[in-house]
C-alpha cells in the first residue's frame, strides 16, 4: 500500500513538473509578445519624428475636454496636485 502511494505521488510530481514547464514556456512567449507593444525605443523614435503632431493632438484633446466636460479637467488637475503634494512629502520625509 505504501508503494502505491509513493508511485501516485511520483506521478503527480511528474505532472506538476510538466505543468510548470508549460507555464514557463507560455510566460516566455507572452513576454516576447509584450515587448512588441512596450518597446520604448520604437515609441521614442515615433515621438521624436512626430513630436509636433503628438503635441497638437494632445492640445486638441485638452481643448475638447475643456469644452465638453470641464469637471473632468478639474478632477485631473486636482489629482495631479495631490500626487505632487504626496511626492514632495515623501521627498521631505526621506531627508
Amino acid at each position: 500500500m505504501n508503494d502505491i502511494d509513493i508511485n501516485e505521488f511520483n506521478k503527480e510530481i511528474g505532472k506538476l513538473k510538466l505543468e510548470i514547464e508549460e507555464l514557463k514556456n507560455r510566460n516566455i512567449k507572452l513576454e516576447e509578445k509584450l515587448k512588441l507593444y512596450t518597446n520604448p525605443n520604437r515609441n521614442k523614435k515615433y515621438y521624436e519624428k512626430n513630436s509636433d503632431i503628438v503635441k497638437e493632438k494632445a492640445k486638441n484633446y485638452m481643448n475638447k475636454i475643456n469644452e465638453t466636460n470641464p469637471e473632468k479637467l478639474k478632477e485631473w488637475r486636482h489629482q495631479a496636485y495631490l500626487n505632487r503634494k504626496a511626492k514632495l512629502q515623501t521627498q521631505k520625509d526621506d531627508k
